[in-house]
């Protein structure tokens, strides 16, 4: 028997559903403006109760608002920022050897800047150089023979080094809050070092730097030690009590190595641990720096020691070159050189790493930040019986596999847009030749040449609690051959569980009209399929969920195109 239209448009039941369909809409978004309302007044009446209980203080910084909870009050009041640290009360202290001049002060000369101030130290004079106005003045330092030295590995010259900063505190410079110890085969990044240590109050005790990289040289030194290649800094106060001991101090150990294990066994008479400070970099190290530098903690970079014994960190250049190439990011904005940021292309199946100022690297297949946060093993032990157990830090290993190689596209040149107000780094693929990877899914190797698009940082990652960060995610575009890198800029919440109720609403508006969208519209509408990330292996979603608050800016994004 035929059915009858007319007949069924009178049944009850469709009558229903009819109903239903044409009031669902309204329902939606009725609940979305109710929601909306008691979101606002919440949001209201939140901020005046927070700000009266919780002594909230909102400043305003380049237009845009920062919310910070107040410190508790401490004895001496933080630096006002006309008292900030400044290049020009950093006094240096270079280790050198008139054997190795000529070829070590063009290491000098790259990082050295005419408002700076310090000394190289040698052991004997050397010829005057038309060069020297872009150098340290030289001095030579005072006689040690009356010192004891009966270590049968090391050389006396040690003591010569270890008394580097009394000699320089000794010159009576005016203005100085800090001395900074270094090697004549150490880059320093100035500006990275003044952001470290401002961190600090200078009229107080501080002995500033980093251990090594290798486990059994801090076994048989200390892990208490800063390694003096990789550079360390002392307070003004500390140098002056160091001075008055320094002497007699090394008299009690003459059985020590070198020099930075004598001023370590000094400071501990004074009764002064070692701050460490990730971004000092003794590498005791060798060959190939890439994996080290393109997994670099979220700290400044502040030097780059024993720049004979590693590869140039740029290939096909030597280390002057590739030094020099290097300092175009750092005068573009020096903060985020090296800050690694992990994104996702899921269509693709890559997992792109950028080290923001040195690399890009692309990899096939989706890899966790926990992984990618740790160096791969592009380099050697410094004891070379030793293996991967030998380092004090957590590294991974160079695949073998030919498809999970990564594509590795290294800095060629960078340049600011004062217009844009962002900084554009073009980065070229280091070609190796390579098997052919029979995986079916998206090749990474036409992809000859990213461009990185970003806005300079003014603070950045200086402390991982509640420094600001910067995390990235990958945007789908139509074009094949064009991926987006959007930058995050985020804080950690100070006061989470205070906060939780107003994310919660937030959370539960946005899903809400996710839905919405996706019921009306869901043959055109695509969900967005990025995740926002960060090399400290956190998820940054505005929510407090995952003890994050985020102020969403776009900083730059990615271009990935072939030639």
């Amino acid at each position: 028997m035929k059915n009858n239209p007319k007949v069924e448009d009178n049944f009850p039941w469709d009558q229903t559903m009819r109903n239903h369909f044409t009031t669902f809409p309204k329902f939606l978004l009725s609940s979305i403006l109710l929601i909306s309302i008691l979101c606002i007044f919440y949001t209201v009446s939140f901020s005046n109760s927070s700000n009266k209980d919780l002594n909230i203080i909102t400043a305003v910084h380049d237009g845009r608002e920062e919310v910070a909870v107040a410190p508790p009050p401490v004895p001496s009041p933080k630096p006002s920022p006309s008292s900030k640290t400044t290049l020009h009360q950093i006094v240096f202290g270079i280790a050198a050897s008139a054997r190795l001049w000529d070829h070590r002060k063009n290491y000098i000369k790259l990082w050295w800047k005419p408002q700076m101030r310090g000394v190289v130290w040698l052991d004997k004079g050397v010829k005057t150089g038309t060069d020297d106005h872009l150098l340290p003045q030289k001095m030579i330092s005072g006689d040690t023979s009356k010192f004891k030295y009966n270590n049968p590995k090391g050389h006396r010259s040690a003591i010569r080094i270890t008394r580097i900063v009394s000699e320089t505190l000794r010159l009576d410079l005016d203005d100085v809050r800090w001395f900074v110890m270094g090697d004549d085969d150490t880059f320093f990044v100035p500006d990275n070092l003044v952001r470290v240590l401002s961190k600090y109050d200078h009229n107080q005790f501080y002995y500033i730097g980093s251990s090594s990289e290798s486990h059994l040289q801090n076994i048989n030194f200390s892990y208490g030690m800063a390694y003096g290649g990789g550079g360390f800094a002392i307070s003004y106060p500390l140098a002056k009590a160091l001075a008055k001991m320094q002497d007699r101090c090394i008299q009690r150990y003459p059985g020590l190595y070198g020099s930075d294990d004598r001023i370590h066994a000094c400071m501990a008479e004074l009764g002064v641990p070692l701050t460490k400070e990730p971004g000092f970099h003794q590498y005791d190290v060798f060959g190939n720096l890439l994996g080290l530098l393109s997994a670099h903690p979220v700290a400044p970079l502040v030097s780059i020691h024993h720049l004979d014994k590693v590869e140039p960190i740029f290939p096909n250049m030597n280390r002057v070159q590739a030094l020099t190439r290097l300092n175009i990011p750092i005068n573009l904005d020096s903060a985020a050189l090296m800050q690694q940021s992990v994104c996702y292309d899921k269509t693709r199946s890559w997992t792109v790493s950028v080290s923001w100022g040195y690399t890009v690297q692309i990899y096939r297949g989706i890899f966790s930040v926990r992984e990618m946060e740790m160096p791969a093993r592009t380099f050697l032990n410094w004891y070379k019986r030793a293996d991967y157990t030998g380092f004090a830090f957590n590294t991974r290993p160079v695949t073998r596999h030919v498809c999970q190689k990564p594509f590795v596209y290294y800095l060629s040149k960078a340049s600011y847009n004062k217009v844009m107000n962002q900084t554009v780094s073009e980065h070229v693929q280091h070609q190796v030749l390579n098997p052919d990877c029979k995986w079916k899914m998206a090749d990474p190797s036409r992809i000859e040449r990213v461009e990185v698009y970003r806005k300079p940082v003014r603070i950045y990652g200086t402390s991982l609690q509640g420094g600001i960060v910067a995390g990235c995610y990958l945007q789908r575009r139509k074009t094949p051959w064009l991926l987006t890198l959007e930058y995050v800029e985020m804080m950690k919440s100070l006061n989470c569980d205070e906060h939780f109720s107003f994310f919660l609403f937030s959370s539960l508006i946005f899903n809400i009209i996710y839905l919405l969208f996706f019921l009306f519209f869901k043959r055109n509408f695509r969900p967005h399929n990025n995740i926002i990330i960060h090399s400290d292996g956190s998820f940054y979603i505005v929510d407090c969920l995952k003890n994050f608050k985020a102020k969403f800016h776009k900083i730059g994004w990615i271009n990935m195109s072939r030639i």
